[in-house]
This record gives structure tokens, sequence and C-alpha cells, in this order.
């Protein structure tokens, strides 16, 4: 459908989305031509934890049941330069900069809107905060005080952190061996042969055994005496199996960040201070 002032009220909210058919977000905000009342740019939280409000023009993009497909792919849009888009306008020199960026001509420059009427150089974009009406009253118009398109309130508005977790490696834990020599004591029974001397006296039984050689002789004899020794030998076995494992351990952590809120307060012009609100 043509993106033009009646497509306001559509625009607020509408699932953006690239060239590579990838999602943005939603539309933010909507920002007006001056002149003609109709829609020029769009902004998208972008970033981390949509923490990045982003202007993508939408001269070329197109608007189906919500949906707002625009040419460029998703790392061109993320990468566009950062605009406040609370300030409710954008200037001249912030559009052509953001135009340049695009790739586009500067739609400031002699074009031609949806409504017909010719552009200057001086003209810039403002944001439309209500609903589009007839005429010339294309929207609120955030600078204006006394114009016909205010109301009788204002919008008092807040920054909210918006606070999400992701996952981070924090280190790196390996399972190395490596061989070690160490001192084992073992008592190990072992046993020896000493010898002892034995005497017997002479009986009938041995007595022939005993006079058998000559009766006065030098001799020798001896007898092989033993011990026991311990004898080591080593074998290898398996003992156990080890291995790495990961546990969640929860904790709280703080967080602390800067936000900015608008505040209100009453200003009157012709009256003393007794009539005066407090």
């Amino acid at each position: 459908m043509p993106i033009d002032k009646n497509a306001i009220d559509t625009l607020f909210g509408a699932d953006v989305r690239t060239a590579d058919d990838s999602r943005l977000g939603s539309v933010e905000q909507v920002y007006l031509d001056d002149r003609s009342g109709a829609p020029e740019w769009v902004t998208v939280r972008t970033g981390l934890f949509g923490t990045k409000e982003t202007f993508v023009p939408i001269r070329n993009a197109d608007l189906d049941d919500r949906v707002l497909r625009v040419p460029w792919e998703k790392d061109v849009v993320t990468g566009a330069p950062r605009v406040d888009a609370e300030q409710g306008h954008l200037s001249p020199e912030e559009e052509t900069e953001l135009f340049r960026y695009y790739g586009l001509e500067d739609g400031s420059v002699d074009r031609v809107d949806a409504v017909g009427r010719d552009h200057d150089r001086d003209d810039d974009r403002h944001l439309a905060t209500g609903v589009v009406g007839d005429g010339d009253a294309a929207g609120t118009v955030g600078h204006d005080t006394s114009g016909p398109t205010t109301d009788e309130a204002m919008t008092r508005s807040e920054e909210r952190l918006r606070v999400g977790k992701e996952s981070v490696e924090t280190g790196r834990a390996r399972l190395r061996k490596h061989i070690v020599t160490e001192q084992q004591t073992v008592q190990v029974p072992v046993s020896h042969e000493e010898v002892t001397i034995e005497r017997e006296p002479i009986t009938d039984a041995n007595r022939s055994a005993a006079e058998a050689g000559p009766e006065l002789s030098e001799e020798e004899h001896e007898v092989v005496l033993h011990a026991e020794r311990p004898v080591v030998e080593k074998d290898v076995e398996a003992v156990e199996r080890v291995r790495l494992g990961k546990q969640v351990v929860q904790d709280d952590t703080t967080v602390t960040e800067q936000v900015r809120k608008e505040e209100i307060e009453t200003d009157t012009d012709g009256l003393d201070d007794s009539r005066r609100g407090r």
C-alpha cells in the first residue's frame, strides 16, 4: 500500500523486515515531512537488548498488512549513524547525513512528495505522535506550543532498563596427566639357613661308622647354606577413570546504569505569587 499520511496509524508497531527477510523489530516512532505530513522516516530498536533506536528511510519501502519491508540488509540498518530519536525533530544536517549513508539522494532538494508539494533545503522532519487528521495538521509537532495540532496534555516519558543475559566464555579447564616417582616400602618375610653343631655320643649303633677311618687324621666337612631374598617385579594396571564435568551455580549480580526521565514543571506568565500554583 502507498506510504502516505493516511498510513501513519498502520506504521506504528508494524513489523520491519529487511531485503533478506531478516526481522529488525517493530516501528517505534514515525517522523513526518513538515510540509506534506507524509511519513519519511521510522525508528526501529536495534543493538544488544534493543538499546539503540535506528532511523530507517521509508521512501522506497513497501507496507503490506502491517509488514514494512525496507530495501537494505540488516547489517546496513544496524550500522546507521546514531541520531537522538527522542528529540522529536530531524535537522536538515541530520537528515542529509542519513540519506548519504543509505545511498539516497537528499530528499529535501526539489522533491515532490505524495501530496504534491515541492520542498526546499530548509525543510526538515518532525515526529508523528498522534493520529493524522484532515487538512494540514499532520500530527502533533513536538516544538509547537501554540498551534492547532497540540492538545491540553503533554506526555512524560522515562527510560527503562531492559536487562537480559548472554552466555560468555570465562575460562577453560583441562585434564592433564604426567608421571611422578614415589617410594613404596613393603615388608616381605624371608628365611635363611644358619650352621649348628650337633654332637652325639658313640653307641653300638654308630660305633662301626665312627671307627671306620684311621685312628688319628685331619679332615674337613662342609655344608651349603641357603637364604631367601626378595625378588621385585612391576606391572601396570588401570585404577580409575577421571573426567571433567560442569555444574551450574546460581548467584546474583548487580547492574547499574544511568537512565533519563522527563520531569514536568509549571511555568506561568502574568500571575503574582499568590495566584501561581504551588
